[in-house]
């Protein structure tokens, strides 16, 4: 069996100008970088803004393995799918961060033959973006400590700095550091710490942002520290947002490159989808609804998490109003959801399978909750029986729900055929109903039960000391009239990984308010959350090589 790079180096791409042309792009709209890719310049925005929107299609999934169950995989599959059945489709997915790649999880550029190209740059340096957003971080980091060294005008009380610096790898033993040491001349000694790019505000504003303009807005907002008073000092206090807008004026323009078969995609942004909301950036999204027809995007994690926010969070932000969820479910998920151990997943098991399913029943429910149709794809591993497809198939028809086995693994566009027809078969048949699900203004408190109580099926919610105190200074301040990301694990529906399946009577535990108030949301922290991952004890770097010819190897 190939690995992904082998398939990935086999195929043939198309200069980034003839994808541009297919998606109604002109060569002149582009700032190419190399032969297959480039980025959106704002003059082609200027051109299309006033065209229909296509379909909005949300790829998300049931609460996965640790090895995840194909989101991109099947984003990317489902797109060529529908190109093949001669409509105009489109992708906006997010980039990879450096640290899954050189880390256990792997890319997120899909997999076999359902993949974006080129697929090694997208999983490594890309155009530079993740880059520039952890430049602009440190440099507001920078700025910080320089300001205190210099006299501390703002009076910042070095104790209750909350701004981290950042990197796009993983590496605890940076989790919590001491800076400033070295005498007089090296900065004043205070705590510090770093956060994955990824898990930084910057690239939350970055992908909520609409232009320029919007996008200084918002990194002026940000709150970096208190003052010995008590009160907030934002970035803009700091006079750094015009820099730091200046670093990322490149990386604010949306990325286009191409699948396996030629479709169009764009690429643009990545934020963690537990700390932040999980989902490619607004522009992309806008681009590619006045550029296609049908626009196929995912967010991060399983629905009780990437959809919920990307339903709450983003189309709150970006008056988005999606046609249709596809909701990914693999026999192997569903059976680590019924108590299987991870070993034993590939092997037949209908009694862990039926155990299983009540989470996949659960996410339907929910779904359901939004308003938006749903369409269930059953992700083929080569491991999967006809017994245990057919028992899928068979429950989520009682469900009431459309179904279809996607191959897009192994068979790439020509996989997702079937997949696509339902899709197309559900909107042609069902208007969306979009709402979201709870009111912005109310208090904190009950933003966060009401998504406990209907998403993940708490039975109640207990808030530590700390979290009381942090919401009671959230409100003073009267910053509380935003969404909620509540940052839990992605395994379980639960605040605890090991509760799998449909857990209920369980108590969702907040230990922590972070208030984003440059990204316009409030993040409640669940069970235990690492915004700077560690590597496994053979990290993926190990297999990484490059030949003298320049091939490269490993890479998934």
């Amino acid at each position: 069996m190939k690995s992904d790079i082998q398939i990935a180096q086999e195929n043939k791409m198309e200069k980034i100008s003839e994808i541009a042309r297919r998606a109604g792009i002109f060569e002149h709209e582009l700032e190419s970088y190399g032969e297959y890719k480039a980025k959106l310049k704002p003059d082609l925005w200027e051109r299309i803004k006033k065209n229909q929107n296509g379909k909005l299609i949300l790829v998300t999934a049931i609460n996965p393995t640790p090895a995840g169950e194909g989101k991109t995989t099947t984003s990317i599959g489902l797109s060529m799918a529908m190109n093949r059945l001669g409509k105009k489709s489109m992708l906006a997915l997010r980039e990879p961060s450096l640290g899954p790649c050189m880390g256990i999880k792997g890319g997120a550029a899909g997999g076999g033959y359902s993949q974006m190209m080129p697929m090694e740059d997208i999983n490594l340096h890309f155009t530079g973006d993740i880059h520039a957003i952890t430049t602009a971080n440190n440099l507001l980091s920078a700025v910080i400590d320089n300001h205190i060294f210099q006299g501390n005008e703002l009076n910042i009380d070095s104790r209750q700095i909350v701004w981290k610096r950042a990197m796009d790898l993983n590496d605890r033993s940076l989790r919590q550091i001491i800076v400033g040491l070295g005498g007089k001349s090296q900065g004043i000694p205070r705590e510090d710490g770093f956060n994955i790019t990824v898990a930084s505000e910057v690239m939350a504003i970055l992908c909520l942002s609409e232009n320029i303009k919007d996008l200084k807005d918002k990194l002026g907002k940000i709150i970096v520290a208190y003052n010995f008073s008590g009160e907030p000092v934002y970035a803009r206090d700091l006079k750094v947002t015009g820099a730091m807008a200046v670093l990322l004026k490149d990386a604010m323009k949306p990325n286009l490159v191409q699948t396996l078969e030629h479709t169009p995609a764009i690429i643009h942004g990545g934020p963690f989808a537990n700390i932040a909301h999980g989902c490619n950036s607004i522009l992309a999204t806008r681009y590619g609804l006045k550029l296609a027809d049908y626009l196929i995007t995912e967010a991060g994690f399983g629905a009780d998490l990437g959809a919920e926010k990307f339903f709450d969070i983003k189309c709150r932000k970006a008056d988005l109003k999606p046609d249709a969820v596809v909701l990914v479910a693999t026999i192997r998920s569903l059976k680590y959801n019924g108590g299987v151990e991870l070993e034993n997943i590939a092997t037949q098991n209908i009694a862990f399978l039926q155990k299983g399913i009540v989470n996949l029943e659960k996410h339907l429910e929910n779904l359901k909750k939004f308003g938006v149709p749903v369409v269930v794809a059953i992700n083929i591993f080569p491991t999967d029986t006809e017994k245990e497809i057919d028992f899928v198939f068979s429950r989520c028809k009682k469900l009431g729900a459309q179904v279809a086995v996607s191959n897009i693994w192994a068979k790439g566009g020509e996989g997702g055929v079937d997949l696509a027809k339902k899709l197309l078969g559900t909107l042609e048949k069902k208007k969306t109903k979009f709402k979201v699900l709870y009111d912005e203004k109310k208090k904190i408190k009950e933003k966060i039960e009401k998504i406990a109580w209907e998403i993940y099926g708490a039975r109640e919610v207990k808030f530590g000391a700390k979290a009381q105190k942090q919401m009671e200074k959230i409100e003073t301040m009267k910053l509380d009239g935003v969404p909620i990301c509540i940052a839990k694990t992605q395994y379980s529906l639960s605040d605890d990984p090991k509760l799998l399946g449909r857990p209920k009577d369980f108590t969702i535990n907040i230990s922590e308010l972070r208030l984003s108030n440059g990204a316009g949301f409030i993040v409640a922290i669940a069970g235990e959350i690492m915004t700077m991952p560690g590597l496994p004890k053979i990290p993926a770097s190990e297999k990484i090589n490059i030949t003298g010819d320049g091939i490269i190897e490993g890479l998934f």
